[in-house]
């Protein structure tokens, strides 16, 4: 059934409604269970004094957010706001001294990443990357995509798997608090980048690119370190072209993003004081003492504070890019929004690099059981040696594999006879009702499938257990109805949207079709 497929305004309303009000009961049971257990033993290393002006004391177990936005936010800032000084000095300057700044700017910006990365990471970091790139540009040359392929694993692997990445790091000389978070950054983004690199060469029909093409491309400083991951045909298109407009209201529409992004860290960090979402699932004593309710609505909220944080993490780059005259990839889709897998990931940049060099390529159209079986597999395999091989990764990576395939197992079974006549002769409002039962379903699945790679494995297994077995069948139907209200809700945002996109024909007046007669 299409996708225009609309509900009854009240039925909306209820919807709003439910969902509303199921948000609510959730956050006051996590309210309560962070208010009464704040000096608990066990929340000692995870909550500290936060802002004195609230009195309270913060969450603060995601090493990733203090980085970025408290104990690190100068050094990064400091960082960023260089790239951005420099690249419109030499802007000014450029046109004085005879040089056509344009056709250079992606020269200034790989000079000036690089010169950044050697300062705060040494010679050594430097020759390691550098060597990185020297193989696969060298097996770039040949034009061969599985050995571009083999050859950017294989690197890949060298710094994910030991003894040898130890042996790498080991080189780096000196030793400070982000040594280990930009050393992986840096060299695992490197190499996604080199592949890239190489993999277009090989669909380069005259000639190859240079090796100061890879140079460029990799030491853009805002996407080095953090990424996102930005295909190297894009940036190359991008980085030289030489007619550089704005569009209409760019500017103010690059100072509100800035403006928002600011805004939702200091929500965030209001959020963490009041509610301890990151430290209660981490103690699993004081997790098996809450409700249901309390349960779902911490497993759900993780999975959207890890989106929101993906959302600012890369929006703030993409604000600097943005600048530059690049467009990036965008913030991945909101987990509230998401009801399949085949649109699930936290990194939109990785994902269009999967999706453009393995997913699509060997998948295709996706509509072949067998095709879209070894698509999945080959691109969680990658995806599994690029986050690091473990125990928890290859149960990620097993659930949403087996995620992506059973919906398409699952859409294949129910286009057949009699399913497909039974739904073509209901209403396209009833059908949509129905999909928005099993799609309530999948929500959960993905919930459950990614928050053990958020928490715990432990505590996926105990929310499974209350929302499925012990909690049936009140906390299992009343949390799968408020699920169904919600992915009706986005349902019908994506019609709105559908409609804007392409709006539906006006019907004839019956005068008008008189005259025509």
């Amino acid at each position: 059934m299409g996708i225009k497929a609309a509900l009854p305004r009240y039925e909306l309303y209820l919807y709003t409604a439910v969902l509303g009000g199921a948000l609510i009961w959730a956050g006051s049971w996590i309210f309560e269970a962070s208010s009464d257990n704040v000096n608990r033993k066990a929340f000692k290393e995870s909550v500290k004094p936060g802002w004195h002006y609230f009195g309270r004391k913060m969450d603060v177990a995601d090493f990733e957010w203090m980085m970025w936005f408290s104990t690190f936010r100068n050094h990064i800032l400091f960082a960023l706001a260089g790239h951005v000084i420099f690249a419109k000095i030499f802007t000014l300057v450029a046109p004085k001294i005879g040089i056509d700044g344009c056709k250079h700017r992606s020269l200034i910006f790989g000079v000036y990443g690089g010169l950044a990365v050697l300062i705060m990471m040494g010679w050594t970091f430097m020759a390691l990357v550098l060597s990185h790139c020297i193989i696969l540009y060298s097996v770039a040359l040949v034009k061969r995509k599985w050995m571009c392929f083999v050859a950017g694993l294989t690197t890949l692997a060298s710094i994910k798997l030991e003894p040898y990445n130890s042996w790498q790091e080991s080189l780096v000389t000196g030793s400070f608090d982000l040594q280990d978070i930009l050393f992986y950054g840096g060299c695992g983004f490197s190499i996604i980048r080199g592949m890239s690199f190489a993999l277009e060469n090989c669909e380069k029909k005259d000639g190859n690119f240079t090796f100061s093409d890879l140079l460029k491309y990799n030491f853009y400083l805002p996407f080095f370190f953090f990424g996102p991951i930005m295909t190297f045909d894009r940036f190359h298109a991008q980085a030289n072209n030489t007619q550089l407009t704005r569009k209409e209201r760019e500017m103010w529409n690059i100072t509100t993003k800035a403006l928002l992004h600011l805004g939702v860290i200091l929500v965030v960090d209001v959020f963490f004081h009041y509610l301890y979402i990151l430290t209660i699932p981490s103690d699993m004593k004081l997790a098996t003492k809450l409700s249901d309710w309390c349960l779902a609505g911490l497993a759900y909220s993780n999975l959207v504070y890890d989106w929101v944080k993906a959302a600012v993490m890369f929006g703030v780059i993409n604000t600097v890019s943005t600048l530059d005259h690049l467009d990036p990839p965008q913030p991945p889709k909101c987990i509230t929004m998401l009801y399949v897998f085949a649109e699930t990931h936290f990194d939109r940049g990785i994902n269009d690099w999967l999706c453009k060099y393995v997913y699509d390529y060997i998948g295709g159209d996706h509509d072949k059981i067998f095709k879209e079986l070894l698509a999945t597999f080959c691109t969680f395999a990658i995806t599994t040696l690029w986050l690091g091989p473990c125990e928890l990764v290859y149960i990620w990576s097993f659930f949403n594999c087996f995620g992506l395939n059973f919906e398409l197992w699952v859409a294949k079974f129910f286009s057949l006879p009699p399913f497909s006549t039974i739904e073509g002769a209901m209403g396209e409002a009833m059908s949509r009702r129905i999909r928005g039962v099993f799609n309530a379903a999948n929500f959960w699945a993905i919930v459950l499938y990614n928050v053990l790679s958020l928490n715990s494995l432990e505590f996926a297994k105990m929310v499974g257990r209350r929302l499925i077995f012990k909690g049936f069948p009140l906390s299992t139907l009343s949390v799968l109805f408020v699920t169904y209200c919600g992915v009706q809700l986005v349902k019908e945002r994506e019609r709105q949207q559908a409609l804007l996109e392409e709006p539906e024909p006006v019907k004839p007046a019956e005068g008008d079709k008189e005259k025509a007669e």
